[in-house]
């Protein structure tokens, strides 16, 4: 078998591609991080294709090396990871039965002691997720997105990707005392899910205060915000701007560079996170395959970030 070194050693264009050229495994003994792909997009409001995700973020992530040029963190010298494949669905158009695949696939990883690291899909596949990791206590959420994801329904449907964190709360999966939501813009047609958050008591911050607040000050903000307790990180691909990342399906400009985003998940080391996801790249839209390399490139930053909290943990035993 081949090791992690001289798998990615390989030509980019040679193999066949897994998340980070990671090897494929379905069996999570001895797993540290699980790299998971959610290819679902049935929730989606408007433009549908981030069910083609997964696939294209793992051709992407061939470009990923394995050493961090800022940190000089390498995760994989920290952690066992490998990707696991996809969730999968017995009934694609059942929206219930949509969130119960997705919760047990991930319930599986969770009771293995396994952190999960995923690729959607649209948005509302964070529910499912933390219905599998935070079920036994409430945790901090780090919300990257233009939009807060807390309506209460659409067309009559309560599973759908602007309502995940409205129903993520209601069922006491995150606490909002310790969640932030970075990067909020856009008209609406309501002030509903600005609403639900502050009502909530989440802490929302509009990307015209990232702005003028600055990077730093909002890592700062973030840290104190979630604090030293577990956090689960979510990063919407439409929360930078559409010249970054114009494959998504909600697209609105003004948003965070790529530059800024990278500071940012940087500016999160060494917290408690417990999982983490990016959703919503959507390649049909963007046939330059340059959202997926954003996509490929933020989930690198985020197993970097993952990877360090697991060595932490490890180092305290």
């Amino acid at each position: 078998m081949p090791t992690d070194e001289s798998r990615m050693s390989q030509p980019r264009y040679a193999g066949v591609p897994t998340f980070m050229r990671t090897p494929y495994q379905t069996d999570l003994t001895d797993l540290d991080i699980a790299l998971i792909g959610i290819p679902y997009d049935g929730a989606v409001t408007n433009r549908a294709g981030a069910r083609h995700g997964p696939r294209d973020i793992r051709d992407k992530s061939s470009m990923m090396r394995a050493i961090h040029h800022v940190t000089k963190v390498n995760p994989y010298a920290l952690c066992n990871i490998a990707d696991i494949g996809d969730a999968t669905f017995e009934a694609l158009f059942d929206h219930d039965a949509v969130v119960r695949d997705i919760e047990s696939f991930f319930a599986r990883v969770h009771k293995a002691g396994v952190v999960p690291l995923s690729a959607g899909g649209d948005h509302s596949v964070s529910y499912p997720i933390l219905k599998a990791i935070a079920k036994d206590e409430p945790v901090g959420l780090i919300h990257i997105d233009a939009h807060t994801d807390t309506w209460d329904e659409f067309q009559g449907s309560k599973f759908m990707h602007g309502t995940p964190f409205r129903r993520a709360h209601e069922d006491g999966l995150i606490d909002a005392s310790r969640t932030i939501q970075i990067g909020i813009r856009g008209a609406q047609n309501t002030s509903e899910g600005w609403d639900y958050s502050l009502a909530q008591g989440m802490r929302v911050v509009f990307m015209e205060e990232f702005t003028q607040m600055g990077v730093d000050a909002v890592i700062q903000e973030a840290r104190r915000i979630v604090g030293d307790g577990p956090a689960y990180l979510t990063f919407d691909v439409d929360g930078l701007d559409p010249v970054y990342a114009p494959g998504t399906g909600t697209p609105e400009i003004g948003g965070i560079t790529t530059i800024e985003a990278q500071a940012l998940l940087r500016g999160l080391r060494h917290l408690n996170l417990i999982g983490a996801d990016v959703v919503e790249v959507a390649p049909p839209f963007d046939p330059s395959g340059n959202t997926s390399l954003v996509g490929a490139t933020l989930m690198y930053e985020m197993l970097c970030l993952l990877a360090e909290v697991i060595a932490d943990k490890k180092a305290m035993k």
